[in-house]
């Protein structure tokens, strides 16, 4: 996707999401779920690190992410609409609505060097692995799918992961994990 598209679809999505927005800030301040945003420091194009910004969707603590869940939080989650913040970083310049996804921070040392070629491009709220299995998919076939996507971008491939993306939303098939494995 070029930045000129890129831009001009997040500031759509925000105009047609702002009512979602109103709603989930809403539902936060009622029931009381401070903070509201999780922010995150994540891996960019070029390795360059950014501060990536997400619905919070887990209570904040220690304990283990099952027993830090939350209705509202299980809720967004299980819709996606905690990504929704992103597209700020998309208008930032951060991530893109396509690319691999961004990794935090602790990750970039523990990925492969061949497959570090995936921070060549911006990062996306989704992408090809997150619409070829996501969470379900072993680290290894992630990083193979990123390097598919960066060495085959096309408007046609990007249409392609923007239609399989819409399919995998309305369809309430979902692939959530509280818990990614670790690298």
């Amino acid at each position: 996707m070029n930045r000129l598209f890129d831009i001009l679809a997040s500031i759509i999505l925000l105009l047609l999401t702002s009512w979602l927005f109103l709603a989930i800030l809403t539902l936060y301040t009622l029931t009381l779920e401070f903070p509201i945003f999780f922010i995150q420091h994540r891996i960019g194009r070029d390795e360059k690190v950014f501060k990536m910004i997400k619905f919070r969707t887990l209570k904040p603590g220690t304990l283990p992410a099952r027993e830090r869940r939350f209705l509202l939080g299980d809720i967004l989650r299980f819709f996606s609409l905690d990504e929704l913040p992103q597209l700020f970083n998309v208008l930032k310049g951060d991530m893109s609505l396509i690319g691999p996804r961004p990794l935090p921070v602790e990750y970039l040392n523990r990925i492969p060097q061949p497959y570090r070629r995936r921070h060549d491009v911006r990062p996306g709220i989704t992408g090809w692995a997150q619409v070829n299995g996501r969470h379900s998919i072993p680290w290894e076939e992630k990083f193979k799918l990123d390097l598919y996507y960066v060495d085959n971008r096309s408007v046609l491939l990007d249409m392609k992961i923007i239609l399989k993306t819409l399919a995998q939303l309305l369809s309430f098939r979902k692939d959530v994990s509280l818990e990614e494995p670790e690298l």
